[in-house]
C-alpha cells in the first residue's frame, strides 16, 4: 500500500517568519512597515496639536458668593482676584447673590475691582437672586454687569440701626454720600447715572430686563457660558479691555469651608453667646478651682467670642459696658450684695450688647431678645448660686470632731462605738460598762479623741420593760 505523498509548502523554510513575511516580499515588508510608522507619527502630532489647541482656550474664574458683604467674603473675593491676575485668566466672573452687608466691606471690594488688573464682570445670578444694597454698589464698579432672568438689583438707601429711615438730619448726609458714590462709579462705567442714584435716594429696584434697557447693566443671560458668550468682544469702560471669553474654560470657585466657618462666627448673636458661655465658665471656675471642664470651655468660648469682635467693627462704649457687665458678675461671687451686682451687670450687658455692632449697621445687630435671654440666665445663674452661698453661711460648722456632740451612737464591741458610720473609742461617764447593741449619746469629746457616751434605753431592754 502506498503512502500519499505531501507536497512541500511553499511558505516552509528555516526560521520563525512574520505573517507579513509570509504574504509579501521582504521589499513590500519594509514599505508596509514604514507607512504605519507614518501613520503613528501623523496620528502623534494630531493629538499633541489638539491639547495644545485645548491648552491655548481662554479661562475664566467663576466665583461664587451667596452671602452678606462682610470682611470674610470680602477675603474670600481679594483672593479670588488675585488668583486670577497671578494666572493670567481672561476675566473674573462674581456670580453674586447677596442682601447687602457692611459699608467697608463693599467699599473694600469695589477699591479692588478697581485696582484689578483682570476684567472684573459682576454676574447676578441665578434667576431669582438679588443685588440688594451694597450688592447695587459692588456691581456698579465692575467692568461690566450682567444678569440673569428673573434677578433684579437695588434698594440701596440706608436705614438705621433699627431698620426705619434716619432721621431727617443725618438722612441727608448720609444718602447724599451714598447717592455720589453710586452714581460716579456708574458714570465712570458708562452706565445710567440718574437710576442709579435712584437706587439710594428712591430705595428703586430693576429686574433684569429692565436694569438692560436703561442701562444699568450689559447684558441678560441664563448661564455663565451663555454670558461669556454674549459678552466677548465687548470693550470695557473705563479700563478699555476686549474681552475674550467665547468657548473659555471655566474654573468654578467657592468659600472653603474653613471660610464657612469664618463666616458662620461673625454672626453678632453668636459673638454675644459665646462671651456670656465664657463668662460663665471663668466665674464657676473660680467658685470652684480644679474643676477645669468649666473653665476649658469659658476660654475656649471666650476666644471664639473675640475673634468675632475683631472681625467686625465694634462701638468701644458698647465694649466697655459689657467688660464692666462681666466685672459685676465676677464681683457678686465675692462680695456679699445680695445680687444687686448681678442685676446691674445684666442691665449693662443688655445696653452693652445693643450698641457693641453700631459701626457694623443694622444688619449686625445682637437681637434684643437674645440679649435679654443672655443676661437672664446669667443673672439666675449667678442668683441661684448665691441662694445656696447664703444658705451654707447660715449652717452651723459640720467640722471637727466636737460636731459628734449630740448624736447617737451603737456600742459593737467593748470600748467602740459607731458613730456615722465611723468607729470611735468610747466610755461612759459613770463607769458603767458598755453593752454591745445598745444605743448611746455622744455627751463629750476628750482631748485623747475618746468619746463619752450617755446610755439610751435600747429596743430590746424597752421590750423587756
Amino acid at each position: 500500500m502506498r503512502e500519499a505523498s505531501v507536497a512541500p509548502s511553499p511558505f516552509a523554510g528555516k526560521g520563525t517568519k512574520t505573517f507579513a513575511d509570509r504574504i509579501l516580499t521582504p521589499v513590500e515588508g519594509r514599505i508596509l512597515r514604514g507607512i504605519l510608522f507614518l501613520l503613528l507619527a501623523l496620528g502623534a502630532c494630531v493629538a499633541a496639536q489638539g491639547a495644545a489647541a485645548q491648552d491655548a482656550r481662554p479661562r475664566v474664574l467663576a466665583v461664587h458668593l451667596e452671602n452678606d458683604i462682610n470682611p470674610v467674603t470680602q477675603e474670600y473675593v481679594d483672593n479670588a482676584i488675585d488668583r486670577a491676575e497671578r494666572e493670567k485668566m481672561a476675566a473674573v466672573v462674581l456670580v453674586l447673590d447677596t442682601p447687602g452687608g457692611l459699608s467697608s466691606s463693599m467699599r473694600g471690594i469695589v477699591k479692588r475691582f478697581l485696582a484689578a488688573t483682570v476684567p472684573v464682570v459682576v454676574y447676578v445670578a441665578p434667576p431669582g437672586s438679588s443685588a440688594d444694597s451694597a450688592g447695587a454698589v459692588i456691581t456698579m464698579a465692575s467692568d461690566l454687569a450682567g444678569m440673569a432672568p428673573q434677578t433684579n438689583i437695588g434698594s440701596s438707601t440706608p436705614i438705621s440701626l433699627g431698620g426705619q429711615d434716619i432721621s431727617k438730619d443725618l438722612r441727608r448726609k448720609v444718602i447724599n454720600d451714598a447717592a455720589a458714590y453710586v452714581g460716579e462709579l456708574a458714570r465712570e462705567h458708562g452706565r445710567n447715572v440718574v437710576a442709579a442714584r435712584r437706587m439710594v435716594t428712591q430705595a428703586s429696584n430693576y429686574g433684569a430686563r429692565e436694569a438692560k434697557r436703561i442701562g444699568l447693566v450689559e447684558a441678560v443671560a441664563p448661564t455663565v457660558p451663555a454670558l461669556l458668550r454674549e459678552i466677548d468682544g465687548t470693550k470695557t469702560v473705563p479700563k478699555g479691555y476686549v474681552l475674550d471669553t467665547a468657548d473659555a474654560q471655566i474654573v468654578k470657585v467657592e468659600m472653603s469651608f474653613f471660610e464657612r466657618v469664618r463666616d458662620f462666627l461673625v454672626d453678632p448673636n453668636l459673638i454675644a453667646l459665646m462671651l456670656s458661655i465664657g463668662l460663665i465658665g471663668i466665674v464657676v471656675e473660680l467658685w470652684h478651682p480644679g474643676l477645669i471642664f468649666p473653665g476649658t470651655v469659658g476660654a475656649i468660648s471666650l476666644i471664639i467670642g473675640l475673634y468675632g469682635l475683631q472681625v467686625l467693627p465694634v462701638s468701644a462704649a458698647g465694649l466697655l459696658l459689657m467688660a464692666l457687665a462681666a466685672a459685676f458678675f465676677v464681683a457678686e461671687a465675692f462680695v456679699p450684695t445680695h445680687g444687686a451686682l448681678a442685676v446691674a451687670g445684666g442691665v449693662l450687658f443688655v445696653l452693652g450688647a445693643l450698641i457693641l455692632f453700631d459701626p457694623a449697621g443694622p444688619g449686625y445687630q445682637v437681637s434684643p431678645s437674645v440679649a435679654i435671654a443672655i443676661a437672664a440666665t446669667l443673672t439666675l445663674l449667678l442668683g441661684i448660686a448665691l441662694t445656696r452661698v447664703v444658705r451654707a453661711a447660715r449652717r452651723p460648722v459640720a467640722v471637727g470632731v466636737q460636731d459628734l456632740v449630740g448624736h447617737e451612737g451603737v456600742v459593737r464591741r467593748a470600748g467602740l462605738v459607731q458613730v456615722n458610720g465611723e468607729l470611735w473609742r468610747a466610755h461612759t461617764a459613770d463607769g458603767a460598762p458598755l453593752v454591745s447593741g445598745d444605743h448611746v449619746l455622744v455627751e463629750g469629746v476628750e482631748d485623747d479623741l475618746r468619746l463619752v457616751v450617755g446610755s439610751v434605753v435600747s429596743p430590746t431592754r424597752e421590750e423587756q420593760t
